[in-house]
């Protein structure tokens, strides 16, 4: 499926119009940023928005909402924009297709998986086990909540082909309300999915999978080789706000992060914004910098390798730029 994938990226990449530029406005540098989901997952750069701190750099961010890492890798490709956020398994599949002008990962923001296993069982003593035969409505196959998943259950010795059915043809954004509706014992869902079930009494989160798979480099930002390097000083004053809502986050309480980012969430009430927030927070789900380590790398392929979806290792310093993170965070 990813090859098929990468195969239209690439189509898509040669017949797109010419790249997009950098546009002028006030003084400001326009670009666009793709995410691959909205959500308070992302919470440090949400921070940045409603800060202003991408201004403060002298960007004018436009966000658009990808709804999939495919989606949000084909509008880096094709031009449509300068930015990409999602995880950097994308960027691997890419690469390994043979694109010249793959994209290159120079920050990222979570090292930690943001979703959660919800089960259907109120007053269920949640443990792995419980799984076994179980239904459980996943992911994308070769998408990042999905691979994780698959480590987790392989951590605890439960082969996720023979051991339960993982649901996985329920498009993004609606396997809550799928689950809602009475299908699967269990449901994967980031937040505020998870916290909406739990409201609504037809769920409770049994586990979190950022706390059981340990530190991941589960997403980052992301930009064409050929754009990182005709626009350093974009890419620089991007990562430079993104570390300012890094070091927002790291050194405000929940309650204060959710009152900055509530604009960008004004159907969630404060109520349940602290509670998803503080939830993240405790689980140290956002990094103190932005630097994309090359131990989290090898990590990455060897989640990839284990999922069967890796057709060759990456080098890392073919798809990682950790200049203008570590610049960014000696500011």
């Amino acid at each position: 499926m990813k090859k098929k994938l990468v195969s239209i990226l690439i189509i898509v990449a040669m017949t797109a119009f010419l790249a997009v530029g950098c546009k002028k406005e006030e003084g400001l540098t326009k670009i666009t940023l793709n995410e691959v989901a909205h959500s308070i997952f992302y919470a440090p750069m949400y921070v940045a928005f409603e800060e202003g701190y991408f201004e403060e750099e002298g960007l004018k961010v436009t966000l658009v909402n990808g709804l999939g890492a495919d989606k949000t890798m084909t509008a880096v490709i094709s031009g449509e924009a300068e930015i990409g956020f999602m995880g950097a398994e994308a960027s691997i599949y890419v690469y390994n297709e043979g694109a010249d002008d793959y994209v290159v990962n120079f920050a990222q923001l979570t090292q930690r998986a943001g979703n959660f296993l919800v089960t259907r069982d109120l007053n269920e003593d949640f443990k792995w086990e419980n799984v076994k035969g179980k239904t459980v409505i996943g992911g994308r196959k070769g998408g990042m909540p999905e691979m994780v998943f698959e480590y987790i259950l392989k951590k605890q010795g439960i082969d996720p082909a023979k051991d339960l059915t993982i649901v996985q043809n329920i498009d993004f954004g609606l396997t809550s309300q799928a689950f809602a509706a009475g299908q699967g014992d269990y449901t994967i869902e980031f937040e505020p999915q998870a916290t909406a079930l739990e409201l609504e009494g037809a769920g409770k989160v049994a586990a979190s999978l950022g706390v059981e798979s340990g530190k991941v480099p589960y997403t980052a930002f992301s930009a064409k080789k050929s754009y990182i390097e005709k626009n350093p000083k974009v890419i620089e004053g991007f990562t430079n706000a993104l570390q300012k809502g890094m070091d927002y986050v790291g050194t405000h309480t929940p309650e204060e992060i959710a009152k900055v980012i509530q604009p960008q969430f004004a159907e969630t009430d404060k109520e349940k914004l602290v509670k998803i927030v503080t939830r993240y927070y405790e689980q140290d789900t956002w990094k103190d910098n932005l630097i994309f380590e090359e131990d989290s790398l090898n990590l990455l392929q060897d989640i990839l390798d284990m999922a069967g979806e890796l057709t060759d290792r990456v080098p890392y310093d073919a798809i990682i730029n950790r200049t203008f993170a570590e610049k960014a965070a000696k500011k």
